[in-house]
């Protein structure tokens, strides 16, 4: 089991794909994308290359132990309507399922705040499922449920 001393929560690094993926694909699977609704290997490549592009909001850290990615956090920087600073949104928080409860979450989103509040930001937020309760027990310590329903639609091109 893995000790909090023992975790090192650093920037993905190119050389990481190979151990990323697992991390990205049991979270796609957490969330129901798998087999015919598993995401295309398009996004997963473009994901991928966005946290080394300069011009995109997006980052991903990492958590490692004995060199083994065993959870991962991506989020992204976007303007508001209601604040002057932006804002900093936790888009993905996955912990492989051994390594759950072992404060490897509570240091991804520390690391994550400590990134937002570099970039100035004045907001960090970020979704989960209503039947998470592991996760949503973690995230009742951190932050504040603010009450919001959370509406999506696919909506697609213009053709």
């Amino acid at each position: 089991m893995p000790t909090n001393e023992s975790i090192k929560v650093r920037a993905v690094d190119p050389d990481d794909f190979k151990a990323w993926l697992p991390l990205w694909e049991g979270y796609n699977t957490f969330y129901g994308r798998t087999g015919s609704t598993a995401l295309a290997d398009t996004i997963t490549s473009s994901t991928w290359a966005r946290f080394f592009n300069p011009m995109e909001p997006i980052f991903a850290l990492v958590a490692e132990q004995d060199n083994e990615l065993l959870g991962v956090a991506h989020y992204l920087f976007h303007r508001s309507t209601s604040l002057i600073g932006p804002v900093c949104y936790l888009q993905d928080l996955f912990t492989v399922p051994k390594a759950r409860c072992q404060g490897i979450g509570n240091r991804l989103i520390e690391a994550v705040i400590v990134q937002a509040r570099l970039a100035g930001a004045e907001r960090l937020y970020w979704h989960t499922q209503e039947s998470n309760d592991v996760a949503r027990h973690l995230y009742n310590k951190i932050a504040k449920h603010v009450g919001f329903i959370v509406y999506s639609l696919e909506v697609g091109p213009l053709t």
